[in-house]
């Protein structure tokens, strides 16, 4: 796998920027499936039209654009070379799992708790995945700045849920939802990953992006077939346009991703999505609060917790090698 060599300063920071815009998405996207969910009473069904509304986005996008068009119609090739494992392709499953955490999860823990545990997980995972080497820049040891970081960012997630676990009647009611959103987050630094080694493979992040909807789409299309057989469609849709949007909101989350992991590494894209991520659900709790949503000073506490703890983990280890720093 291509080393990731370092940006220019200045090109690093602005990296960066589009980094924390991108993350900010996340919150707004989850909000808005939360509430197509419940307004819906369905959320596989929510979930299916936010990963279509992507597809149709990034298709019309195909259409427009000749690079990212080639691109797209070189993908079977690509696969074809075997430039990198056929599984790397499941990132469009994390998808699904992302977007139905948001539509289950938000409407009942709020958005600022749902993007604590995400990022959490994400921290982990992005630890994790460097280590064993599944992105671009190939394998990174774990470091105790990184170690320590993780460490303060379980402990972040922790004081920022504390208050809803003293409102819970039944422990389940947070635990599961916490525990769950969680192991999404793990899985969201394998999806960064594999986006990136896709995005290089095909030579256009859109190319990489539009696989990820378009597998996701696919599994989510038939869950949804075999759910409608059973149980019937929903009643009636809403009419306003803003709930359809988590799906576009969605494929510029993942095609930021794609993008930025190839000059950052997966663990500072990660952090930096994450701080965004962090910063952009506080403020919807804040400004646009749902029926659900807990936002104590512990909260907030534990947030600035949590993105302090993913700068430390960013910190480069003094001790490893050169080369090895070359490659975030």
């Amino acid at each position: 796998m291509a080393l990731i060599t370092r940006p220019p300063k200045n090109l690093g920071f602005l990296l960066l920027i589009v980094a924390l815009l991108g993350g900010s998405l996340l919150p707004i996207q989850s909000r808005i499936n939360g509430a197509l969910s419940t307004k819906l009473g369905d959320p596989v069904t929510a979930s299916t039209i936010s990963f279509c509304m992507g597809l149709v986005a990034l298709s019309l996008l195909a259409v427009m654009l000749p690079k990212a068009r080639r691109a797209v119609v070189g993908i079977p090739r690509v696969l074809k070379r075997g430039e990198f494992p056929w599984w790397y392709l499941l990132a469009g499953v994390v998808g699904t799992f992302t977007v139905a955490s948001q539509s289950v999860v938000v409407p009942a823990l709020g958005v600022a708790l749902f993007t604590v545990a995400l990022v959490t997980g994400q921290s982990i995972g992005s630890l994790v995945i460097d280590r064993i080497g599944f992105g671009p820049g190939g394998p990174r040891r774990i470091s105790a700045t990184r170690l320590i970081g993780a460490l303060l960012t379980v402990g972040g997630v922790l004081w920022a849920v504390s208050p809803r676990l003293e409102l819970a009647n039944h422990l389940g009611q947070i635990v599961l939802p916490v525990v769950c959103t969680l192991i999404v987050g793990v899985l969201l630094g394998f999806q960064s990953a594999a986006v990136g080694v896709q995005a290089n493979a095909y030579g256009s992040a859109l190319a990489a992006t539009f696989m990820n909807f378009l597998v996701g789409t696919l599994i989510l299309g038939l869950v949804l077939a075999l759910r409608w057989s059973a149980n019937g469609m929903p009643q009636s849709f809403p009419s306003s346009w803003w709930y359809y949007s988590g799906g576009l909101l969605g494929c510029i989350f993942v095609g930021v991703a794609a993008f930025l992991v190839r000059r950052l590494g997966v663990l500072v894209t990660g952090l930096s999505m994450i701080c965004g991520q962090l910063l952009g659900s506080l403020l919807l709790d804040l400004l646009v609060p749902t029926a659900g949503t807990v936002l104590s000073p512990a909260t907030v506490a534990g947030t600035v917790l949590t993105m302090l703890a993913a700068a430390i983990a960013a910190l480069p280890s003094r001790s490893a090698p050169a080369e090895a720093r070359r490659t975030v």
